[in-house]
């Protein structure tokens, strides 16, 4: 296969959503073909590591958004992931923010998005995660990520995220609630330690019936914004550790734009990632592990754009990390870097 570097200049003609949506439907056809052995070479050998119960074949991940339906599991598979997080899933389908809803901000090596959760909902979601066997027979861990329609009131969000809870639980590996987009206006608001921790209970208690209905217990993950202040960060480590959360997945994107000030792009709403958000997500990383120590695994991610960012995030406190914009300015060698990095 050409080295990204000759076909990043090739997508970067077409804007970010167009170039997204061509890759994703290149690699369907490579899958489709059975090429993707040779599209990708085989990836570093890496020790499994034990975290939220669950054997990874390595540490590296991809995070959700990049496939936010479910559909391209085992070609996405193919580049080396340890595991993949799909979605963001709610319990309609729903088409997100009107385009242009994602940019480039090439000179930053940075993202801002504002899609809105695009997704074709949990019941078509978790269709396309059954029809994901090559990944999976190789060791490969599948997360669902979830969230709430965009119409539904918060008042009403633990309904929406217990239908796409119940939808998901006997096909996910680890499920993740997204509390932290900054795209579905309020969202944030339930990251406040009273709203996170009756969602929590709520979801821990459902756990009970299905964990007896399906035979296996299946981890639940949350996921923040890196935007909280050290007060909200203290105050959600004590809902995390007192309602049992499995993992803390650490972070989202960032509404601070002060990393590209000046940019032309810079007031685009949406949330900032890539390698804006580098420092600033490793050191929230740094501030939930002294908080919570070994008592809860961290999921590392949010500008890792080398295997040394990969390794930095490890070092603060993460198990695992996960990847995503650095994808789109390195492409899929950074998997491979990162999984000898760390």
């Amino acid at each position: 296969m050409l080295p990204y570097s000759l076909i990043r200049p090739l997508l970067f003609q077409f804007n970010a959503e167009q170039a997204h949506d061509i890759t994703m439907q290149g690699l369907t056809v490579l899958n489709s073909l059975k090429l993707n052995d040779l599209a990708f070479p085989k990836a570093p050998e890496s020790s499994p590591v034990e975290v939220m119960g669950l054997t990874f074949k390595n540490k590296v991940g991809l995070a959700a958004g990049l496939d936010k339906t479910g559909a391209c599991i085992d070609p996405l598979g193919s580049m080396g992931f340890g595991f993949i997080e799909v979605g963001t899933l709610t319990p309609k389908p729903q088409d997100g923010n009107p385009q242009p809803r994602l940019f480039r901000l090439i000179e930053h090596e940075g993202i801002i998005n504002r899609m809105g959760f695009n997704n074709p909902g949990i019941e078509a979601g978790v269709e396309n995660v059954k029809r994901a066997h090559t990944f999976r027979k190789k060791g490969g861990i599948v997360g669902i990520n979830i969230g709430k329609n965009k119409v539904t009131p918060n008042e009403d969000a633990i309904s929406d995220y217990l239908t796409c809870y119940q939808e998901a639980y006997d096909h996910a590996d680890y499920i993740a609630v997204n509390l932290s987009s900054p795209n579905t206006p309020g969202l944030r608001d339930l990251q406040s330690a009273e709203s996170a921790s009756k969602l929590i209970a709520r979801l821990k208690q459902e756990e009970l019936t299905l964990t007896a209905r399906y035979g296996r217990k299946v981890p639940l993950a949350l996921k923040v914004a890196p935007d909280l202040d050290p007060e909200a960060i203290a105050d959600l480590a004590k809902v995390f550790k007192n309602e049992g959360l499995d993992a803390l997945i650490a972070t989202n994107t960032t509404l601070d734009r002060s990393k590209v000030a000046g940019h032309p792009l810079a007031d685009e709403a949406g949330g900032l990632s890539g390698k804006p958000v580098t420092q600033k997500a490793t050191e929230t990383i740094q501030a939930f592990y002294a908080e919570l120590g070994e008592s809860l695994p961290i999921i590392g991610v949010g500008g890792i754009m080398s295997g040394a960012d990969a390794q930095e995030k490890i070092q603060a406190g993460a198990k695992l990390v996960q990847l995503y914009s650095g994808l789109i300015y390195e492409g899929a060698d950074l998997v491979h870097d990162c999984i000898q990095n760390t």
